[in-house]
């Protein structure tokens, strides 16, 4: 069933302003200029303000961590809101299943190329994480699901298609809580799951 998308407006100074690189970010992190504190993703070179989480918000993430930690794959890990890199974003998704061990990003985030799943749990913010859809479907992320707790159901964005600004993706679906749902790991078994177990 087709989703009916909410695009967010850009609004922008009166006056010029800088889009940032991955690399200018990064760095501008590094030096101590952006900290934790300060709150801040950067989307398709801008620096956007997360907003702020609540116990619902935190509940849920909490438990799709567990349900997902739980079923994957050896070489395959939960991250939990720490960032994904992509050609002009550094995004903090709530999940991310990835490769590899911890280990391996002490020195670098993952890619796309690292990642089988990006997850974002909405209530406030659920007309942004469905804009965030364009820029996971430009860097090639292949799954990605909004789990929507306004109305209790799951977004499921599949087969991205990559055509610059207007990156999107495929597959789009709202599966209900009676629903099940597949989940593909890269060269690994399928993890089959309940939509209703990914809400607390």
């Amino acid at each position: 069933m087709p989703i009916a998308l909410i695009e967010a407006e850009t609004m922008l100074p009166p006056y010029p302003v800088h889009r940032w690189s991955v690399a200018e970010y990064l760095q501008l992190a590094k030096l101590g200029f952006l900290g934790e504190d300060d709150q801040i993703e950067l989307l398709e070179g801008w620096p956007v303000k997360k907003l702020t989480k609540n116990p619902l918000h935190d509940g849920t993430v909490d438990q799709i961590n567990l349900l997902l930690g739980s079923r994957l794959p050896v070489g395959w890990y939960v991250r939990v809101q720490n960032v994904v890199v992509t050609e002009d974003s550094a995004p903090e998704p709530d999940i991310a299943i990835v490769s590899g061990l911890p280990k391996d990003y002490r020195n670098q985030h993952p890619t796309p190329r690292d990642v089988a799943l990006i997850v974002e749990v909405a209530d406030t913010s659920v007309a942004k994480d469905r804009q965030k859809r364009h820029l996971y479907a430009r860097a090639g992320i292949t799954t990605y699901w909004l789990v929507n707790l306004l109305d209790r159901h799951l977004e499921v964005f599949s087969s991205p298609k990559s055509d610059g600004a207007d990156a999107d993706y495929e597959s789009q679906q709202v599966l209900g809580t009676r629903h099940k749902i597949t989940l593909k790991i890269p060269r690994q078994r399928e993890i089959k799951l309940s939509v209703a177990d990914l809400f607390v």
